[in-house]
Order: structure tokens, then C-alpha cells, then sequence
């Protein structure tokens, strides 16, 4: 899987670089075949925004999601929370709902 990386009006440590490579990689652990990741840098001010898109070969679109923070490390954290819950949503069908209905 390839990971870009964009930064804009962003100067990114190494160290904040190969943690949000980490947690990428371990996201698309729970996606069938990743193909890409892109995680985008964004300095507005005082504030810090991080977006995480994960693209695979199965899904149609890919996930995105985005946090906002005073620093890059609680933004990052931010960003991957929201998409571990796009992750363990799912789409859930009418047959799997109807299984869980039943005690």
C-alpha cells in the first residue's frame, strides 16, 4: 500500500510523519485490499487539520475523515477515531440485521 503525504502551510516533524504512517497502516489492516492512503497536513491559524483517506479496491468510495485541533498529534488522533468508527459501522444488510434481532 502507498502512502502520500500533503502538507500545506504545514511543517510536519519526523517523528509526527512515521506515527501517522503507523496509524494508517494499522487502519487498513481492517479493510480488504488497500490499494492507497493519502494524509493531508492543513495549518489555518491557530488551528491544525489532518485528513485521512483510505482508498481500496473493493469499496467504491473511499473513507475520509478529518480532525481539527490546536496541535497535529490530538488532530491525528482525532482523524483516526472517526475513521475506526466509519470502519466498525459497515454497511449492515437486512438478513445480518434480522440475525442480531434474534435472541
Amino acid at each position: 500500500m502507498e502512502v502520500i503525504f500533503h502538507t500545506h502551510h504545514a511543517t510536519i516533524s519526523d517523528e509526527l510523519r512515521d506515527r501517522a504512517e503507523r496509524t494508517v497502516r494499522k487502519l487498513a489492516e481492517r479493510v480488504s485490499r488497500p490499494v492507497d492512503a493519502i494524509i493531508r497536513f492543513e495549518q489555518d491559524g491557530a488551528l491544525r487539520h489532518v485528513e485521512l483517506e483510505l482508498r481500496s479496491s473493493r469499496r467504491g468510495r473511499p473513507l475520509i475523515a478529518r480532525g481539527c485541533e490546536r496541535a497535529f498529534g490530538p488532530a491525528l488522533a482525532e482523524a483516526a477515531a472517526r475513521m475506526e468508527g466509519q470502519l466498525t459501522r459497515g454497511k449492515r444488510t437486512p438478513k445480518s440485521r434480522a440475525a442480531e434481532a434474534r435472541p
